[in-house]
């Protein structure tokens, strides 16, 4: 390897190339040992909500609106010809048929329509509203004189409060109680064999009951303090079951939510936006209904049967759907409703008019789906109808490579 030294030329030592460098450019520039570029000179992109973003807002907010005022409706409205089928089937302790599954019900409603007109199934929905309306007012009035809560958190507010709110439910359902029979008889009776009642009889009833408080009104009516206390048991615990439900479902929902978008790898920015909390809301409020009513389902067979005990009500007879048939019971409570069912009925006696429980659930999914279907739809045209949004702006690349600063060509 003798000679390779000359190869590349003469070798200077560190303090000859400096010395020879400073001879041939003597303006030498040192090199920056960092770069600070301002922050303004970055536009935050991410920070511009186009006039896109904005209108996709607007349309996801009405289309929760347009959701829970569907889900309002069918809750009250459109659920009640179903809540009269079960109600009928529920008193009707001599009826062949307990109506289990909804094909049952279908010839049924046929002959009903075919022999009483379409309203049949209808009847009593104005008493239904005012005894909840009524349900309303007296707990917003209570909670006004008094220290108890009308709407809690359960996460957050105490066991005093929450107890104080349980009361309020305790309170409002006892006053309720003889207004609801009332509107229970409404509901049940036949058209063709009773009288159509007014629209404020449910009043004029509820108080003729609620007078009578210790002593039975006529016959073998139940006074109204033996129908308080399971009037009350089944409406808190029906309240506590439904809340359960619903809370544990919704943070099931959050999570799973979440879970999918952690899949995915990256969350949207508007990954819980309200139109999200709003669907997973009315999802888990729809599950807690489904879970309380069946759950329950037993001890509102009972209830049901004790409130119209006594009341000479003559209701149709679904077991055909053409005749009539009055309802004559010697209940001396519930314990006795209770062991009278299970011994002439079977266990099955407890869950007659089931399946119209299954068609109305049925039927409030199916109004919630379509609902929000032609909502969505709705959205995509009109999304669809505007203008393309304008181009984000670019960076313009006005540096080359950072170490290119303050250099300056060699000539």
């Amino acid at each position: 390897m003798a000679g390779i030294e000359g190869y590349f030329g003469p070798q200077l030592t560190d303090e000859e190339y400096e010395e020879f460098c400073f001879k041939t450019h003597p303006k030498r520039i040192q090199r920056p040992s960092s770069i600070n570029i301002p922050n303004s000179t970055v536009p935050e992109i991410n920070k511009i909500q186009t006039p896109e973003y904005e209108d996709d807002t607007v349309i996801q907010k009405y289309v929760g609106i347009g959701i829970g005022l569907a889900t309002l409706i069918t809750e009250n409205l459109l659920s009640h010809p179903f809540v009269v089928l079960r109600r009928q089937c529920q008193v009707n302790h001599n009826s062949r048929k307990y109506h289990l599954v909804p094909i049952t019900l279908v010839p049924v409603i046929i002959h009903l329509h075919q022999r009483q007109g379409i309203t049949t199934l209808w009847k009593g929905i104005g008493s239904v509203l005012l005894v909840r309306g009524m349900t309303l007012a007296i707990e917003d009035f209570i909670s006004k004189i008094t220290p108890w809560s009308k709407d809690i958190s359960w996460h957050v507010d105490s066991f005093k409060t929450i107890g104080q709110h349980l009361l309020l439910k305790c309170v409002t359902l006892s006053v309720v109680t003889p207004f609801y029979s009332a509107s229970l008889v409404e509901t049940v009776q036949s058209d063709i064999a009773s009288e159509k009642p007014g629209v404020f009889d449910v009043f004029r009833e509820g108080l003729c009951r609620l007078v009578s408080w210790g002593s039975p009104q006529k016959g073998r009516m139940l006074p109204v303090w033996t129908l308080v206390w399971p009037t009350v048991m089944y409406g808190v615990f029906k309240y506590l079951f439904g809340t359960l439900v619903k809370n544990v479902s919704a943070s099931i929902m959050h999570i799973n939510h979440k879970y999918e978008h952690q899949r995915k790898g990256a969350y949207p920015k508007d990954w819980l936006n309200p139109a999200i909390v709003q669907e997973i809301e009315i999802s888990a409020q729809l599950l807690s209904l489904i879970a309380a009513d069946v759950m329950f389902y037993p001890l509102e067979t009972i209830l049901h049967r004790l409130h119209l005990q006594g009341t000479r009500t003559i209701i149709d007879n679904l077991d055909n759907g053409f005749a009539v048939t009055p309802i004559l019971t010697s209940y001396e409570g519930t314990v006795d409703c209770y062991d009278t069912t299970i011994s002439q009925e079977g266990p099955g006696g407890l869950f007659k008019g089931f399946g119209a429980l299954i068609l109305q659930f049925t039927a409030h999914y199916a109004v919630l789906k379509l609902t929000r279907f032609v909502l969505t739809q709705v959205s995509i045209l009109l999304k669809s109808s505007y203008p393309p949004p304008p181009p984000p702006p670019q960076i313009s690349k006005q540096l080359s490579h950072p170490q290119d600063l303050g250099r300056t060509p060699i000539r």
